[in-house]
C-alpha cells in the first residue's frame, strides 16, 4: 500500500427499521464490502484507526447500533431493546444499503447481533473477523458471574449490582485497560466518549435491558455453530487473550466448527484494536482479503 494514499472516512445517516441508523462508510464501492459491528459500551467509533488501514482493499461499512453512538431512535418507534430486535434494524440496514455480499467483522455485542444476520442471510456473508465475538457457552468467562445472577433472578437489586459495578467512567476504562500490557497506551477519549453517551437520559436501562436479554443469545449459540459447519467461510478469530469476559476457549472453540479458522490470541485485552489495530489489519487483509 502507498503511505501516500489517504482515505477519507465519510459520516452518515440511513433510515432502516425506523431508526436514523448512523454509520461511518471509507473505500471505493467497487471493492468488496466489509462490515463493522461494535460492542458494549462502544459504537463504531472503535473502528476510527481500522477503517483507514483496510480502505484500500474494502468498502468499509461501520453502523452504531440503536442504543449506542449516534444513531438516533425516535420516541415513537416504542422500541424494544434486545438483540433480536438489534439485528432486526441491522438486517433492514443492510437491505437499505443493498449490500448483497460483504465480509463481517463482529466483536462483542456485533457478534450475537450480526450472527442473527447470517442466519437470515447466510449466502451474503463471504468471510468472518471475530474479535473477542463469542459463539460458545466455553467463552463466556467469570466476569459474566454477576450478569449470570441477573439472569437468573430478575430482582431490582440484581439490576442495580450491574449498574452500580459497571456503567460508569471507570467501570468503561476498567474494560479498555485490564488485561493490557501498558495503559498509557489506550487513548482516554475512547472510554471517556462511551461514558458519556451512557449518560444520556434513559440509556442506562437501555443497557440493562439488554444486559438481560443477552442469555437469550446462548440459546442461539447452536445454530449459529452449524452456521459456521456449514458454510466453512474465511475466518479470523483473533482476540485479545486477557479479555474476562470473552475467554480463549470461546476463540479456540471455532475451529471445532471450521477447522479452517485462523485463531490468534493476542497479550492485550477487550478492545484489541486499542493496542493491536495495525497487526489485526494486516492479518484481515492475509486471511479475508486475499
Amino acid at each position: 500500500m502507498n503511505s501516500n494514499v489517504h482515505f477519507s472516512v465519510e459520516y452518515k445517516y440511513a433510515e432502516a427499521d425506523g431508526v436514523k441508523v448512523f454509520y461511518r462508510e471509507a473505500g471505493n464501492p467497487e471493492n468488496p464490502d466489509l462490515l463493522l459491528l461494535h460492542g458494549f459500551p462502544s459504537s463504531s467509533h472503535q473502528f476510527r484507526e481500522l477503517i483507514p488501514l483496510l480502505a484500500d482493499k474494502f468498502h468499509i461499512i461501520a453502523p452504531d447500533l440503536p442504543g449506542f453512538g449516534f444513531t438516533e431512535v425516535p420516541k415513537e418507534r416504542e422500541y424494544i431493546y434486545t438483540f433480536d430486535a438489534l439485528a432486526k434494524t441491522i438486517i433492514s440496514f443492510v437491505d437499505t444499503l443493498q449490500m448483497e455480499k460483504f465480509a463481517m467483522y463482529v466483536f462483542d455485542y456485533g457478534a450475537p447481533t450480526g450472527l442473527r444476520l447470517a442466519l437470515k442471510y447466510p449466502d451474503r456473508i463471504t468471510g468472518l473477523i471475530s474479535q473477542n465475538g463469542n459463539a460458545y457457552l466455553e467463552g463466556l468467562g467469570d466476569a459474566w458471574a454477576p450478569i449470570r445472577a441477573y439472569w437468573a433472578d430478575a430482582t431490582a437489586e440484581n439490576r442495580k449490582v450491574i449498574h452500580d459495578a459497571i456503567l460508569h467512567l471507570e467501570g468503561t476504562k476498567w474494560q479498555y485497560v485490564h488485561g493490557v500490557e501498558d495503559p498509557t497506551t489506550i487513548a482516554p477519549e475512547a472510554y471517556y466518549l462511551d461514558a458519556l453517551l451512557l449518560e444520556r437520559p434513559g440509556n442506562k436501562d437501555i443497557q440493562l435491558d439488554l444486559f438481560l436479554d443477552y442469555a437469550n443469545n446462548l440459546k442461539l449459540y447452536p445454530e449459529f455453530q452449524s452456521f459456521f459447519r456449514n458454510t466453512k467461510l474465511p475466518s479470523l478469530i483473533i482476540w485479545g487473550e486477557n479479555d474476562p469476559f470473552f475467554i480463549p476457549p470461546g476463540a479456540q472453540a471455532f475451529k471445532r466448527d471450521n477447522p479452517n479458522a485462523v485463531v490468534e490470541l493476542l497479550n492485550t485485552g477487550h478492545f484489541a484494536l486499542e493496542t493491536h489495530v495495525e497487526y489485526i489489519a494486516k492479518r484481515i487483509k492475509e486471511v479475508i482479503g486475499s
